[in-house]
C-alpha cells in the first residue's frame, strides 16, 4: 500500500462486496441524465465499470476513465467488453465537445482541485451535453458509530480528519445538495437540480466488515497499522459486530443525484 489514497489495494474486495451495490445508485443517475440509445456517455472515476455498464445497457455508446489501474483490471476481467481506460479526470484524452453525457458515480467528492476537474469536463462536452454525479449524503449510523469507535482504540480521533483531506477534500463539503449545486453552477452548468435519495443494502456481517477496508478511513488505518495490526483490528470488529448486529444487515444510504448542463 505505497499509496493508501489510491483504491489499488483494495480493488478487488470493492469489485465483489460494493460495486454489485452502487450500481444502483449509477443506473439512477442515468435515468436521472436521461441517457438515450446512441448517446456517447463519458463515466469519469469509473472504478470497476459500474457506470459505463448501466449507460450500455441503455444502448448508449459509453466508456470509462479512472486513475487506479487495478480498478480498471477489476472491471475488464469481470465486463470484458467495456472499454475502461486510465486516465485522469484533470487531463481527459478526448477532444473537446466529443461527449453528450459526463458522469461520474460517488467519485465528485475525491477532486482535489473539483473546478480543474470540472474545467475539462466542460471541454469534451457537447454544448448542451449533460452532467451527472452521485455523491454520499449519510452521516454517522450505528454501524459507523461502532466502527469509529473501533478505530479511536487504535488510532487517534485527530488523525482521522486529515486522512479525509487527503483523500477525498471535498467529503464534508458534498455531502450537502446545495453545495453540489452551487459547485456545478459556477462551473459553467445550467439547469442543475439534485435530489436526495435513499438506497437499502443488504449485506451479510462479515462481509459488510470486510468491505469496511475499502472506506477512506480503512484503507488510512491498514496503512497505519500494518497486516498484523490490521488482522487484529479486523477480529476485533467482528465479535464486536457480532455482538451488536443481526445476520444479515440491512445498510441504510442517502445519496444525492445531482445533473446540468451546459448552455446551448
Amino acid at each position: 500500500m505505497d499509496d493508501w489514497r489510491t483504491y489499488d489495494s483494495v480493488a478487488e474486495l470493492y469489485g465483489r462486496v460494493h460495486a454489485p451495490r452502487f450500481a444502483e445508485a449509477a443506473q439512477d443517475l442515468v435515468r436521472a441524465l436521461e441517457v438515450a440509445e446512441g448517446d456517447r456517455v463519458l463515466d469519469v472515476g469509473t472504478g470497476t465499470g459500474v457506470g459505463v455498464e448501466a449507460a450500455t445497457n441503455v444502448a448508449a455508446t459509453a466508456v470509462g476513465v479512472d486513475r487506479s489501474l487495478a480498478m480498471l483490471a477489476v472491471g475488464h476481467r469481470d465486463h470484458p467488453s467495456l472499454p475502461l481506460l486510465a486516465a485522469q479526470v484533470v487531463d481527459l484524452p478526448f477532444r473537446d465537445r466529443t461527449f453528450d453525457v459526463v458522469m461520474g458515480n460517488f467519485v465528485l467528492a475525491h477532486f482535489v482541485k473539483v473546478e480543474t476537474a470540472l474545467f475539462d469536463v466542460r471541454r469534451v462536452l457537447r454544448p448542451d451535453g449533460r452532467v451527472g454525479f452521485t455523491s454520499w449524503a449519510d452521516g454517522k449510523d450505528a454501524f459507523q458509530d461502532a466502527w469509529l469507535e473501533l478505530v479511536e482504540n487504535v488510532v487517534p480521533r485527530d488523525m482521522l480528519a486529515p486522512a479525509y483531506a487527503a483523500a477525498a477534500p471535498g467529503h464534508e463539503r458534498l455531502k450537502h445538495p446545495e453545495a453540489i449545486m452551487e459547485t456545478l453552477r459556477q462551473a459553467g452548468f445550467r439547469r442543475v437540480r439534485a435530489e436526495r435519495r435513499r438506497y437499502q443494502w443488504t449485506y451479510p456481517r462479515d462481509e459488510l466488515v470486510e468491505g469496511l477496508g475499502t472506506w477512506t478511513v480503512g484503507r488510512f488505518v491498514r496503512k497505519m497499522l500494518g497486516e498484523s495490526g490490521w488482522a487484529s483490528l479486523m477480529e476485533r470488529t467482528r465479535a464486536v459486530f457480532a455482538d451488536r448486529f443481526p445476520d444479515p444487515l440491512n445498510d441504510f444510504r442517502d445519496v444525492i443525484v445531482a445533473v446540468g448542463a451546459l448552455p446551448g
